[in-house]
């Protein structure tokens, strides 16, 4: 449930220059489903193309990026069977504090798994 060794370089680039831009959404996005009781697990799956996990929250296109951020949480991803729920102890210990970090569920064609990346500092 770490961040994955075989992270190359060139996703952590594409990622974090991504992120720098959305954090501030994203952050307050996982702060509302926190609050509102919806998960205590928000988890933002992206991809550079369309998928069906979760609901687009940033698309591309619409600032200039290369990932879509679309945003879920926990259960979708037990539903889906992407987390096993003889998995959930492992992954509640590795989800990191969502108030410091965000969840990410990276999906490309060479890469596929959870990252954790930090938020930018103010």
């Amino acid at each position: 449930m770490n961040n994955d060794p075989e992270l190359s370089g060139r996703y952590l680039g594409t990622i974090s220059r991504d992120f720098v831009l959305v954090a501030d959404t994203i952050k307050e996005a996982s702060y509302q489903v926190r609050v509102r009781n919806i998960s205590k697990y928000p988890i933002f799956p992206i991809s550079k193309t369309d998928i069906a996990i979760g609901k687009l929250l940033i698309g591309r296109k619409e600032l200039a990026l290369e990932w879509n951020y679309y945003i879920s949480f926990l259960d979708e991803f037990i539903q889906r069977t992407l987390v096993s729920e003889d998995m959930l102890p492992e992954f509640e210990a590795a989800y990191k504090n969502p108030d410091e970090y965000c969840c990410l569920f990276v999906i490309d064609e060479e890469f596929t798994n959870f990252v954790f990346i930090p938020y930018p500092e103010d």
